[in-house]
């Protein structure tokens, strides 16, 4: 990419708090043009102090999608890097999960990156450059039980990163996905939140309390392995500023490890591991 003085804007979804308001912090120290965005636009004060533009961006919402990219093309022209950061959990047994929040969890972590790359890709090929760059997960390369629905959103951005980015090399834009392991982050601390109450007489009652205490266990952030969301930032700037860069970034050993081990272990072998860390 071109020094910070010769791009346009980046726009990063999800700065609340976390990976996108570490990540934003990076790129405003670097002196990018940087628009950071949440759903509530309260959330932002702090970076707004520290020069980052703010804008109120809910990632899941067509109209709001809409209206932030138009903004910010207004304002400041072609977006140069989008920073598709912002994203929604998912847990419990796929039989309890109601539909309505499968919709709610794709919509956050597959359609919007969809929609928002389909917004900025037309001003990026008249400029004849840019970089959308997805915060995907290990968990779009490693599926696991009481994590499907989440798994499902991430496995369809890996898919979608491997589809858009030869269609648009052509016009001189990059597609590049982060893929960190398990890293500090609010998002732990919410697992529970997410996980369906359907009450004591569920079949799956005994399965989900495990669950929550073994997904809390692998997130927690001084567990040896957990990354912090510094570290994770600095992959995604080096991953939307480095001139040509790699088409995955896999951050921390549980991320480059763990879908080697994962395509050399049989699924049974898998499976059985998995019921004796999660019991049911």
């Amino acid at each position: 990419m071109p020094c910070p003085a010769e791009t346009g804007p980046v726009l990063i979804t999800g700065c609340s708090s976390g990976l996108g308001q570490a990540s934003a912090r990076l790129f405003q120290a670097a002196g990018y043009r940087t628009v950071a965005t949440s759903r509530r636009g309260s959330d932002l004060d702090e970076l707004c102090k520290l020069g980052c533009d703010t804008l109120q961006l809910d990632v899941a919402d067509e109209a709001s999608r809409r209206a932030a990219v138009e903004t910010v093309q207004q304002r400041y022209g072609a977006v140069a890097v989008l920073v598709n950061n912002a994203g929604r959990g998912q847990y419990g047994p796929i039989e309890e999960i109601p539909l309505e929040q499968y919709r709610r969890c794709f919509e956050t972590n597959v359609f919007g990156p969809v929609h928002l790359s389909q917004l900025v890709l037309p001003a990026m090929r008249a400029a004849g450059r840019g970089r959308i760059v997805n915060v995907s997960s290990l968990a779009g390369r490693v599926g696991s039980p009481g994590g499907g629905v989440y798994h499902m959103t991430k496995f369809a951005v890996e898919a979608l990163a491997d589809a858009l980015r030869p269609e648009v090399k052509r016009f001189g834009i990059d597609v590049v996905n982060v893929l960190p392991g398990p890293f500090a982050s609010c998002f732990g601390g919410k697992i529970g939140e997410t996980i369906p109450d359907t009450g004591p007489d569920s079949p799956y009652a005994d399965y989900k309390r495990n669950l929550e205490k073994w997904m809390t266990e692998f997130m927690r952030p001084d567990r040896f392995g957990t990354l912090s969301c510094d570290r994770v930032a600095r992959v995604v700037f080096k991953a939307a500023t480095v001139p040509r860069p790699r088409t995955r970034y896999n951050v921390g050993f549980i991320a480059k490890l763990g879908p080697i081990g994962r395509a050399l272990t049989p699924d049974r072998v898998v499976d059985a591991h998995m019921a004796r860390q999660i019991p049911s």
